[in-house]
């Protein structure tokens, strides 16, 4: 791995105003067996961050409740639908 020099000269937290030390110049300490686990959880980030859904989300619950809307208020059939679904 090749480290840019340039990356950690006067490398600020802006949230903190503290100086911070790149995440390259930190790899580069870790032993090879914590490396591999570096990369794993970066590709594990990469792809939960690209992966999108296929399918648009479909609205087939809608009205499911229904047949209750005489005998419950709104309020009283989110608390009976939440009592169901446990």
């Amino acid at each position: 791995m090749t480290i840019d020099k340039s990356l950690h000269l006067n490398y600020y937290n802006i949230e903190q105003g503290e100086k911070m030390e790149p995440i390259e110049v930190k790899l580069k300490r870790l032993p090879h067996y914590l490396k591999k686990e570096v990369e794993d959880y970066v590709d594990f980030l990469l792809e939960k961050r690209t992966k999108k859904s296929s399918k648009k989300p479909t609205l087939n619950w809608i009205g499911g409740l229904k047949e209750f809307k005489d005998q419950y208020t709104s309020l009283e059939l989110q608390k009976k639908a939440n009592e169901w679904r446990t």
